[in-house]
């Protein structure tokens, strides 16, 4: 037996606000739903162009520690037609890459981006 297929990816955020913002104006992502869980979190899911799949922003209720992540715990990896481009309208919305571009040894070229809590971004422009 084996899972049918992956769903969403949830991240626990500090301002889930700012972290909606970042990800529509950033990555052109669309907040397709919102509620507040049982346990009282605040929920939002994104979607994402040409994807099945969501990612899950969750602000716990106050009172919970704050998300402090960790260098290089994980990351999310989006595929963009041109990186220059990309990276020229970020500037414009007043967005700056952490790191990059380069060129890998398989000639994609590829950049990074940090999320408000630190989440690293990852946008690959695939080798043609």
């Amino acid at each position: 037996m084996t899972v049918k297929k992956l769903l969403h990816t949830r991240m626990r955020v500090n301002d889930i606000e700012r972290s909606v913002k970042f990800y529509e104006q950033a990555l052109g992502l669309t907040a397709t739903r919102r509620h507040t869980s049982p346990r009282g979190a605040q929920l939002v899911f994104l979607a994402t162009p040409g994807s099945d799949e969501e990612i899950e922003l969750c602000q716990m209720p106050d009172g919970t520690r704050p998300v402090q992540v960790q260098p290089d715990l994980m990351h999310l990896a989006f595929e963009v037609e041109d990186l220059s481009k990309f990276t020229t309208e970020l500037k414009a919305k007043g967005f700056s890459l952490s790191d990059g571009p380069t060129r890998t040894g398989s000639g994609s070229i590829i950049a990074f981006i940090d999320a408000p809590e630190g989440y690293e971004i990852e946008l690959i422009q695939k080798a043609k």
